[in-house]
């Protein structure tokens, strides 16, 4: 169970790391369009990824994620908006992930 845990947590780590790098690229890009379709690509792969990893009520909850709409006309904060919403979650996850791993008794 403890190996399933550190895997899951592997998972969620890499795939924090690429959505990093996808917002990176975008803002670099100044391409919210494309950012927007790699974000939904990574979201296919990561619900994917939780199902084998986190199990598949983790992996529904993350699918069921849709970041509300922004009104700012600011393409670039509305894209940060998006990264964030599911930042969010998945570092929520990663953290109650950790603390089910630790010994109960400390």
């Amino acid at each position: 169970m403890a190996q399933d845990l550190a895997q899951s947590l592997l998972v969620i780590q890499q795939q924090l790391k690429e959505l990093d790098q996808l917002a990176k690229q975008t803002l670099e890009d100044l391409n919210t369009v494309a950012g927007t379709e790699r974000v939904a690509k990574w979201k296919a792969k990561t619900v994917a990824l939780l199902a084998e990893t986190a199990g598949q009520a983790e992996s529904q909850k993350f699918a069921a994620i849709q970041p509300g709409p922004s009104f700012t006309n600011d393409l670039v904060e509305e894209f940060t908006d998006l990264i964030d919403g599911y930042r969010t979650p998945l570092t929520a996850l990663a953290k109650r992930l950790a603390q089910s791993a630790r010994p109960s008794g400390s």
